[in-house]
């Protein structure tokens, strides 16, 4: 998924109480942000350590998966031709797999090869702006899609066409998973970690009360709070039509690429959150709903036991929708 990353406002961000204090710290990371909001002593290492594990594991994560710089791993696999076969990361091959797995699911909504499309459309790192390409140019990006044209040998990943991978739909998601299990291993028991919008919450600030998160409503005027949940191990990604898009003749064209037709999605979904336990499970799972569609992604949130929040466009404004596992989760019943 191409994007300029979908940001959340949080809520609560420094407290010091009569209990352990509220560190933060953060800086740029993958053309946007990271944050990192945690409870300080017990045994906790000093800030500075801390700022130097979370950077370096985003500078891999980057140096792997970013098509956006031409040194980084996927740029270089992405230049190799059709029959090509490259010695990928551990990172990258169980990303390839979960990508396959979320295509398998939804029946193709969701594939990591949409590169050709989003550079056709003009999201991509070479676009030089939006524009409606043609029926014939669509038809011709599609060939060079496919998931099922990916396949792993061992410790190398192979194309069986020249096509190319895009991780922006789950890349974010993984830094956060990476860098949660980081925090933990060092004993960072209580924090609210954000790397472009995608979110990991563990524990409850120096007064017992929760970390408290809320979802952006999806305008493109403003930032307004839409919904507040506190959470306690969870992760959680909205995808949106609100921020990356282009229009043309009154028509907007969003950022966010339908594998199965080439072109950007239709309906009126303007954004779809989803929690989950894993942050890079709520990434890839937002992105799959938001190419569904409100009716089929509802329904396949149900299905599946998904805790997805949908917002339409409505004629008289947001109309909201969540699946059942969410309106649990906002209730405090979860498992």
């Amino acid at each position: 998924m191409s994007r300029a990353w979908l940001a959340l406002l949080m809520l609560g961000l420094v407290l010091t109480g009569c209990g352990r204090p509220v560190e933060e710290f953060g800086g740029p990371t993958m053309g946007s942000r990271y944050s990192l909001k945690y409870l300080a002593g017990g045994g906790v290492p000093e800030r500075a350590r801390l700022k130097a594990e979370v950077e370096a594991i985003l500078a891999e994560v980057d140096a792997q998966l970013s098509a956006w710089r031409s040194d980084s791993w996927v740029s270089r696999f992405n230049q190799l031709p059709a029959g090509a076969c490259a010695a990928a990361p551990a990172t990258v091959r169980a990303l390839v797999r979960f990508g396959a797995e979320l295509a398998e699911r939804s029946e193709g909504a969701f594939d990591l090869t949409v590169e050709p499309l989003r550079e056709l459309w003009g999201f991509g790192p070479q676009s030089r702006g939006g524009r409606v390409p043609s029926a014939q140019e669509i038809a011709a990006a599609r060939t060079q899609i496919g998931y099922r044209q990916l396949r792993l040998e061992g410790e190398r990943l192979c194309k069986a066409t020249a096509l190319q991978l895009d991780f922006d739909s789950i890349a974010a998601g993984h830094a956060v998973e990476r860098i949660a299990t980081r925090l933990e291993a060092l004993g960072v028991d209580s924090y609210l970690l954000d790397v472009t919008g995608e979110l990991k919450v563990r524990g409850r600030k120096a007064d017992g009360s929760p970390w408290r998160v809320a979802i952006e409503a999806p305008r493109d005027d403003r930032r307004e709070a839409q919904r507040v949940l506190a959470l306690d191990g969870y992760g959680l990604s909205t995808s949106g039509d609100y921020r990356n898009y282009f229009e043309v003749d009154g028509r907007r064209y969003s950022h966010t690429l339908d594998p199965r037709s080439g072109a950007p999605v239709a309906h009126d979904l303007a954004s779809v959150t989803v929690v989950d336990r894993s942050a890079l499970v709520a990434d890839g799972l937002s992105t799959l709903l938001m190419v569904l569609g409100p009716q089929r992604g509802l329904a396949f949130a149900e299905e599946q036991g998904i805790a997805a929040l949908f917002v339409r466009r409505g004629a008289d404004g947001f109309v909201t929708e969540a699946s059942e596992a969410f309106r649990r989760l906002e209730a405090g019943a979860v498992p």
